[in-house]
């Protein structure tokens, strides 16, 4: 007994073994069968991960590491490979925090279980999962010496619950502004780390999102800015890969390389590994000196081609809101937010076209916003097309009182409508309609919702603030048990408000009839982004452009776009679906005879 009690004292004051994190993973770590790569980890693979993994080591210097990262580049694993390091060479207490507590269950199930599955240096290590073991669960898992405890940021309680000397934070521009009313929660999990200062970790990883918003930018600008320069393979200038490098033939961007800004001497893809191999990180500013940041486009990533990368800049760079996404997850670029700038009425109006009786040929779906005002139901009609191409078919006001039934009544009569089209198919009926519940008469819009579920009419609430998806992965529940759907109302606004910018039909263009009045069109832009300050963190929120103005418009145009996000949740693929919609038409336009139809099992929620 004695013994083992002087090999636990010995083995508590041995001085952590001086290895890098990135030898540990090449010695240790094993990818699990689920990964796209499984089997050993190999840090050559991605030669540019080897310093940002290094800088996390006991013997670094560094207490933050920032990771400001494109899509697909290991970002995130590099972080996994640090918690096992820390699990089995320097233990002690780490928090690893997700955007919120259902991504952290799904992380710990699809990530952090298989990884100690795999590794029998941590699986010896690791409390095994038992039911009433709290040592290996969801949020925690305890090891000899330490524990990894696992939060989102939406979670006060997390964020304060223990100090730590390891703090993983990942993806943290998706955070939410406030946890709980406690403050920013990227500061209160930074507090956890301040009694263990000179020998604490913090590593921040994230997509950015919008400049002058975006933790992950802010960060990195208080670093040393590490750029990774790669050579020339026929000068040897050093440089790093930009979109402003990526060349590609006329018309032929399936065919992109790189160019040498310095000979002009091309690169292709099978280029990339030699490349890679042979870059070095440079530091591009003095920074903090305890901050090590990179910086890390998905122009570097193994698993995915320049190519790829530029044609879907080809399809995303006339639609703002999708070359959005675009920048940030291939440029790893913070996107220049236009959405405070307003937009005015007049321009938009003056934009309008004559369709005639019948749907233009673009439209393959329809879907509804509906707005329960006091005295009155508003309805607004939009039509999509092949990228989101969207055009404001009808809007209907039906006069009465929502506490009784007739309006309701009126209101489904007209969701039973279908409109002819333009192309000579089938007249086109609505598909989803969204009508809020959040204002006047909340009961009756619960009920109306509660047996027309099977024809996808959903009730919804909005709710502003950043990271709040257009379209939520699960509904709540009412007393009544019908299912309420919280729509994220400031990103379906920001998508809006670039849109209307665009004048060109095509991709994101936005259409309105000639029979649309200036009031329809100052209800429309009733709206602008407003920036405020609190507890010095810049917090964006839609405000009405002057005190009581209208804008049921806009908020219908909303309701509509986010029930087209609730058929795309349950599997419809919009280009798909209105590029077979075009081919039908022109068939049949020609008098060809139509192709055999495969045979779909669709959900019973999908019919109608």
């Amino acid at each position: 007994m004695l013994a083992t009690i002087d090999s636990a004292w010995r083995r508590g004051m041995r001085p952590e073994p001086q290895i890098m994190v990135s030898a540990w993973a090449d010695r240790h770590r094993i990818l699990p069968p689920a990964s796209a790569e499984p089997g050993r980890w190999r840090t050559s693979r991605t030669p540019y991960l080897r310093e940002v993994m290094d800088a996390l080591s006991s013997s670094s210097p560094y207490e933050r590491v920032v990771l400001m990262k494109g899509a697909q580049v290991g970002g995130t694993e590099a972080g996994l490979g640090w918690i096992g390091y820390i699990i089995q060479n320097a233990p002690g207490i780490a928090m690893m925090v997700q955007p919120s507590l259902d991504m952290v269950r799904r992380n710990t199930a699809v990530r952090i279980d298989p990884m100690i599955e795999t590794m029998p240096v941590l699986r010896d290590l690791v409390s095994p999962p038992r039911s009433r073991d709290a040592g290996n669960s969801l949020f925690r898992k305890s090891f000899p010496g330490g524990q990894l405890v696992m939060t989102g940021a939406n979670s006060a309680i997390g964020l304060r619950s223990t100090p730590v000397r390891y703090l993983f934070l990942d993806e943290v521009d998706g955070y939410p502004a406030d946890a709980g009313g406690e403050g920013d929660p990227v500061a209160l999990a930074v507090q956890r780390t301040a009694t263990f200062r000179g020998r604490r970790k913090i590593y921040m990883v994230s997509t950015p999102t919008l400049k002058n918003h975006s933790r992950i930018e802010a960060a990195y600008l208080e670093s040393d800015q590490r750029k990774y320069f790669v050579p020339c393979l026929h000068c040897g200038d050093m440089a790093p890969i930009t979109w402003a490098r990526i060349h590609w033939p006329d018309k032929m961007r399936h065919e992109a390389y790189l160019v040498c800004e310095a000979c002009g001497s091309v690169h292709q893809e099978h280029d990339k590994p030699k490349l890679l191999e042979r870059g070095a990180w440079r530091a591009t500013a003095s920074g903090d000196g305890r901050t090590a940041g990179f910086h890390l486009s998905a122009l570097y990533s193994p698993w995915e081609t320049w190519a790829e990368i530029a044609l879907e800049h080809g399809q995303v760079m006339r639609d703002p809101p999708r070359l959005q996404v675009w920048t940030n997850t291939k440029l790893a670029e913070s996107w220049e937010d236009m959405a405070g700038e307003v937009v005015e009425a007049d321009p938009l109006m003056a934009r309008r076209e004559n369709w005639g009786g019948l749907l233009p040929k673009g439209i393959a779906l329809l879907t509804a916003g509906v707005d329960v005002q006091g005295d009155r139901i508003e309805v607004q009609v939009i039509g999509w097309g092949m990228d989101e191409e969207s055009w404001s078919v009808d809007y209907r006001v039906i006069w009465g009182d929502p506490s009784g039934p007739r309006i309701w009544a009126d209101l489904d009569a007209f969701l039973c409508t279908t409109y002819p089209h333009a192309a000579h198919m089938p007249d086109l009926p609505i598909r989803a309609a969204c009508i809020d519940t959040g204002g006047h008469h909340t009961k009756m819009a619960y009920e109306f919702c509660r047996t027309r579920l099977a024809r996808r009419i959903w009730g919804i609430k909005g709710r502003g603030g950043a990271g709040i998806p257009v379209w939520p992965r699960r509904p709540t529940r009412t007393k009544g048990k019908v299912p309420l759907f919280v729509i994220g109302v400031d990103a379906v606004k920001d998508a809006l408000f670039a849109r209307l910018r665009l004048t060109e039909a095509g991709p994101g263009c936005i259409h309105f009839p000639v029979e649309r009045d200036a009031e329809y069109f100052r209800q429309l832009t009733a709206e602008r982004v407003v920036t405020r300050f609190e507890r010095g963190r810049p917090i964006r929120s839609w405000q009405p452009r002057r005190d009581g103005e209208r804008n049921e418009a806009l908020d219908t145009f909303v309701y509509a776009t986010a029930a087209l996000h609730g058929l795309i949740s349950m599997g419809l693929r919009l280009n798909e679906e209105a590029g077979a919609f075009l081919a039908a038409a022109e068939q049949k336009k020609s008098n060809q005879p139509l192709s055999p139809a495969p045979v779909i099992i669709k959900s019973k929620w999908m019919g109608c």
